[in-house]
């Protein structure tokens, strides 16, 4: 419950940070960005094109508009911590289990090495005997 109530105290200093007017976004064809205007100021003097199309396309943003944006915002970068955090487990995961795998890889590498060691050692041997025994 500690982890809701701290997720809650960071929503609502979020709200009390947050100006107590309405903003407006103005939208250009030319800017590919919004052009964010705060509360008190004229239209006509903050916009570049005055045309009837272009008060058509501003969007009159509310509080609570602006609190569900920023209720948004927070929970999808809870979201994504909370997805890294897997990833990351799952990251050590795979390293725990590949680790195990390699080791098991070079013991069985290494068991068929000693193997190809001692036949090798029997050949020579092999040799060896029967060079002396034609010898003598």
């Amino acid at each position: 419950m500690g982890t809701a109530r701290n997720w809650f105290n960071t929503v609502r200093k979020k709200f009390i940070k947050s100006s107590q007017g309405e903003i407006i976004i103005l939208h250009s064809p030319s800017l590919s960005a919004q052009s964010i205007i705060g509360e008190g100021r004229d239209f006509h003097n903050n916009s570049s094109d005055s045309s009837p199309s272009s008060f058509r396309r501003r969007k009159h943003l509310t509080r609570d508009y602006i609190a569900a944006i920023k209720i948004q915002a927070i929970f999808r970068g809870h979201l994504a911590r909370r997805a890294y955090k897997a990833l990351r487990s799952l990251v050590k995961l795979q390293a725990v289990a590949r680790g195990v795998y390699v080791r098991k890889q070079a013991r069985i590498a290494l068991q068929c090495m000693h193997a190809l060691v001692r036949l090798q050692v029997r050949v020579r041997a092999r040799q060896l005997l029967s060079k002396y025994s034609h010898d003598s």
